[in-house]
């Protein structure tokens, strides 16, 4: 009795030490180390047997090679017929083990957390994306320079870009000066002001021009609006207010300069020349013929109801009714505008805002408008006005006529008249499908049977050599497989193959409604009358869809006459708002002449673009961010600027830097040497820190890869083994098993009889695992290896040489069987040669599963934290979990694990953390802000960046908008400071737009599961958690 508890004691400490719960496994390994607790553990924990003696070999180089007879109904190892053979030889390579993952998810959390206390505190700079990095805030050779954002100036940012990108406002801004008795005369405040910004517009222009710096600060000049634009009671400007600000500022300042020479003529100003045109008014107002000139500078446009800028300006230009025949008429009014002369820089504000009269405030249009690169403004200038107002009436007359022709379609692809309404033609042809149908007869039994001989006999190759009385085929022939589909992962499992699902037969069918009585004649009739109709049927839709498709091509191009060319605008920049009307993000898209490209200006952030890019997010209907402003300019001006640009960039910048006053050329000179000393002091301050331990890429690799332990002694060993190694390892308690069901071949007939008995039994019943039906609640590829392979169709050869290398693994040192079993496997598998199996393959399909477990860890993990309300580290395991598992599901809906799943959560996680973060940073508190602020740069906004792709979902794009809405509702709000305000200011541009940055999200620290079992047992609790909670629904 006492040896029995003490033996006991033995095993409890064996379990706790190594996580293997089998008693029978390890009073086998206890017996093998003569009762020696620690050498037990050791053959059980280490890689430390040595190198087996060369055993008696098998002829041939597969195991299915001369196998003795009594065994001969062991799955073949390869076969010959189906030999793969490679061009190249190669030797097997290993790769690089796994990373090791953690002894325990709780050890995971504790590491995280400590990682996140030890990591340096983020600075205000990174908020904006500028690096401490000295080579993230020089400017490269020539490349365009941002703007910093100093709290909600966004606005500032974008239309000032749009402008110093034109050459000409440039040099017209960089070459303003007045005569000294000017500037002594002018007493007015309003005149001082225009005189003050209009220098510090020089003096930024000139830092945009040549400094050495990737951005510049436009404070200075900012600050002379503040009064301006009531910033404190207003924080979000306006892009059209500032705009109509800007140029009467800039107007009012040159007409300084005109009055000098041209007392009062505002037709000489260069602001005037170049952003304003004028327009005729010609209408009639009860009754009453008038007509008048007015002037523009930027030109409005109603958005809502509009599809294209065409129409909008369409819309715009014509209202009500201007028929001559009915303008005497008092009760009618009309009128139309013709542009009489058009400014060099064409621009339009596209109004996307209304007020909500029930809710009391005003709301953003959400809907698409589209817009040309090229806008051909021939059909709205007046000197066209006769031949426009004929293409007006003809296309009036061809719209009334599409509404009719569309009438009349309508009525025959919704006929009835009963609410459920369907094409005539289908309706037709159901009738004739009835009638011609005959009643179900019942199909013999003897036709089934010969139906289901002939199904069964198509069965994977395997089976012929498991056909045994006993064996799988039998089992499996005699079930019929479930087709449905089950939620979550469960839904990407493998159902049963085909050729083991039992056939359906005729009578399981539902009999088709069918006539009663009908004879052959009024067959014959019925069929005739409705065979004819429907034939003149569906002429009659084709020519209506014909007729249809005629007038939609004349209206397209009624306005594509060569002589309606003539006036082109190129599209220079779109300044885009993202957000809502109360709150927003801009930035431009500027078209860059010399490099024939589009350009993204986002504050500090200057990036190549494209056309697509700019189609996304400026044209609407897609998500909150829409084109607020167009301007374009003249083709005169466009090519002017191409010529200027012919030469580089730089050297034509270089020129106009020579070309400034002393003045401007020593304040850059100022800047660039400030910046040198910035260097030095950022230099000297990075010498006085202590340097940081940077990960080698090797042990990066290694973590990212290994799923072995932690033991920093087992790193170096570990590497040199093959995942398909690590695979064997993890599935030793697997193994062990089989190999101890042999011990009665082992005794009769030998070690080669021993092993082709455990190779047969633990391939069918893998085999047989990989065919159940699978629950919610049940993963079969957790357990092993070749579950994974089999499920997904993996060559013979693959699993086959997987298998051999389980039974070859060294840590099968219990006992002299294992030991012996092992030596011979080992043989074999050095026998199996490139010839035989395409080593490349075989690593591909080992790194697949390696991932898959990766990804399964991960996921597990991520819902645990979740349901522990552990959202930070949740979010990071849910997001390294889908991005890998969207790599697996490239290959097949079977490598990974439920996508909508990881979606579903991730998201979740990311609306709790987000709310989290919002209530930190509005407590005021500023170690709570700090903390919020945090959260929000090394979590959210990555995460969101990651999700917010090309094939986002809806409900990744709701969650979104949702937490962006949440933070710009904080703009402006009386109960948070001046300083709080900046700091959101700071934050929201990255919230909004984070498509110009590196997106870099830290990998969570690794978890290791103590088995294939406990990763089952943690999978199933899990699923059968999240299936039993009502308030979750998993798609």
């Amino acid at each position: 009795m006492r040896f029995r508890e003490d033996c006991q004691v033995l095993l409890n400490q064996m379990k706790e030490i190594t996580g293997i719960q089998d008693s029978a496994f390890l009073l086998a390994a206890l017996k093998a180390a003569d009762g020696d607790l620690m050498e037990a553990v050791t053959f059980l924990t280490e890689d430390s047997s040595p190198e087996p003696v060369q055993s008696p070999v098998w002829e041939g180089s597969t195991v299915s090679k001369q196998l003795p007879q009594d065994v001969s109904a062991v799955p073949t190892l390869h076969n010959q017929d189906n030999l793969c053979t490679a061009n190249t030889v190669r030797p097997l390579e290993s790769p690089k083990t796994l990373a090791a993952e953690r002894d325990a998810a709780e050890r995971a959390q504790d590491t995280h957390s400590a990682e996140n206390k030890n990591r340096s505190k983020r600075k205000r700079c990174e908020v904006w994306g500028e690096s401490p990095k000295e080579d993230d805030w020089r400017r490269a050779g020539d490349w365009p320079v941002g703007m910093k954002n100093i709290g909600n100036t966004c606005w500032f940012s974008a239309v000032i870009q749009s402008l110093f990108q034109l050459p000409e406002f440039r040099r017209l801004v960089l070459g303003y000066s007045l005569p000294q008795n000017v500037l002594e005369s002018c007493c007015s405040h309003t005149g001082k002001r225009n005189i003050a910004f209009m220098q510090e517009l020089q003096c930024l222009f000139a830092l945009m021009l040549g400094t050495w710096r990737k951005f510049v600060d436009p404070s200075a000049a900012l600050e002379l609006l503040r009064d301006v634009f009531r910033s404190a009671e207003q924080p979000q400007q306006d892009v059209s207010e500032f705009t109509h600000k800007l140029l009467d500022w800039l107007e009012d300042a040159f007409q300084l300069t005109v009055n000098v020479t041209s007392s009062g003529d505002k037709s000489e100003n260069p602001m005037v020349q170049l952003f304003y045109g004028t327009f005729l008014t010609e209408g009639v107002h009860e009754g009453n013929t008038f007509s008048k000139i007015e002037t523009f500078g930027q030109y409005p446009l109603q958005v809502n109801g509009y599809r294209n800028l065409n129409e909008c300006l369409e819309g715009a230009m014509v209202e009500g009714e201007m028929d001559e025949a009915t303008a005497s008429q008092s009760v009618k009014y009309g009128q139309e505008r013709w542009f009489t002369k058009l400014p060099p820089v064409l621009t339009f504000e596209l109004s996307r805002f209304e007020f909500n009269q029930s809710l009391g405030q005003p709301e953003k249009i959400h809907t698409k408008l589209e817009f040309p690169q090229t806008m051909y403004m021939d059909r709205y200038l007046y000197c066209n006005k006769d031949l426009i107002q004929m293409k007006r009436e003809e296309m009036k007359r061809l719209k009334e006529k599409m509404v009719t022709l569309q009438q009349k379609l309508e009525r025959y692809m919704e006929y009835g008249s009963g609410p459920a309404r369907f094409p005539l033609p289908d309706m037709l042809q159901y009738v004739l499908e009835f009638i011609a149908t005959k009643p179900a007869v019942a199909v013999s039994s003897a036709q089934s049977s010969q139906t289901t001989l002939l199904h069964s006999q198509d069965k994977p190759p395997v089976l012929d050599v498991l056909s045994q009385p006993n064996s799988i085929q039998e089992r499996t022939d005699t079930r019929t497989e479930d087709e449905a589909c089950f939620v979550a992962n469960s839904s990407l499992q493998q159902s049963s193959s085909l050729e083991l699902q039992a056939p359906v037969s005729p009578a399981d069918l539902s009999e088709r409604p069918a006539p009663h009585v009908v004879s052959e004649e009024e067959l014959n009739l019925v069929q005739t009358c409705l065979q004819r109709w429907r034939n003149e049927i569906e002429q009659d839709v084709q020519d209506l869809k014909e007729s249809i498709a005629r007038i939609n091509l004349s209206i397209e191009q009624m306005y594509c006459d060569p002589l309606l060319q003539q006036v082109p605008y190129r599209l220079h920049a779109v300044l885009v708002h993202e957000g809502q009307a109360n709150a927003g993000h801009y930035w431009a898209f500027i078209y860059d002449q010399p490099r024939k490209r589009w350009l993204k200006y986002n504050d500090i952030s200057v990036t190549e673009s494209s056309w697509e890019e700019l189609e996304r997010e400026s044209f609407g209907g897609l998500r909150n961010a829409s084109a607020y402003c167009l301007m374009y300019i003249s083709d005169q001006v466009s090519r002017a600027a191409a010529d200027e640009d012919e030469a580089p960039e730089a050297r034509q910048f270089q020129k106009e830097v020579e070309a400034l006053s002393p003045e401007l050329r020593h304040y850059i000179q100022e800047d660039n040497w400030r910046l040198e000393q910035e260097a030095e002091d950022w230099d000297e301050e990075q010498s006085c820190k202590i340097p940081q331990m940077e990960p080698s890429p090797t042990s990066e690799l290694q973590d990212l890869s290994s799923e072995s332990g932690p033991e920093q002694s087992s790193v170096c060993e570990q590497s040199v083994h093959s995942l398909s190694s690590e695979h064997a390892r993890i599935a030793k308690e697997q193994t062990a098993k089989a190999i101890a069901n042999t011990a009665d071949a082992y005794e009769k007939n030998g070690v080669e009889a021993a092993l082709c008995k455990a190779f047969r039994e633990e391939y069918s019943r893998l085999y047989l695992l990989s065919k159940e039906t699978p629950t919610p609640q049940n993963d079969a590829r957790l357990q092993h290896v070749l579950i994974y392979f089999l499920q997904n169709n993996a060559p013979q050869q693959v699993v086959e040489r997987t298998l051999l290398e389980q039974f070859a693994d060294k840590n099968l040192s219990y006992d002299e069987r294992s030991i012996s079993i092992m030596k011979v496997a080992r043989a074999k598998l050095s026998e199996i040669g490139p010839e035989d199996v395409d080593m490349e393959e075989y690593k591909r399909w080992h790194e697949d599963y390696s991932l898959f477990r990766k990804v399964s860890i991960y996921l597990l993990t991520g819902l645990e934290l979740y349901q522990n309300r552990k959202y930070q580290e949740s979010l990071t395991y849910l997001v390294y979990a889908y991005q890998s598992n969207t790599k697996l599901l490239l290959k097949g809906t079977n490598r990974g694990v439920s996508e909508s799943l990881i979606a579903l959560y991730r998201r979740k996680c990311l609306l709790k953390l987000n709310e989290v973060a919002a209530s930190l940073f509005v407590s005021c508190e500023e170690a709570h802000v700090s903390e919020g602020v945090s959260i929000l740069n090394e979590l959210i906004i990555p995460c969101m960046h990651l999700m917010n792709n090309f094939e986002i979902s809806r409900e990744d794009l709701d969650a979104i908008e949702v937490m962006r809405n949440r933070w710009c509702s904080y703009l402006g709000r009386e109960d948070m400071d001046a300083k709080l305000q900046m700091k959101l200011g700071e934050l929201l541009p990255r919230l909004l737009d984070g498509s110009t940055e590196v997106i870099v999200l830290k990998e969570p620290p690794k978890i290791r599961p103590n088995s294939p079992y406990d990763l089952c047992s943690r999978f199933a609790a899990v699923m059968e958690s999240i299936h039993g909670a009502s308030a979750v629904t998993v798609k």
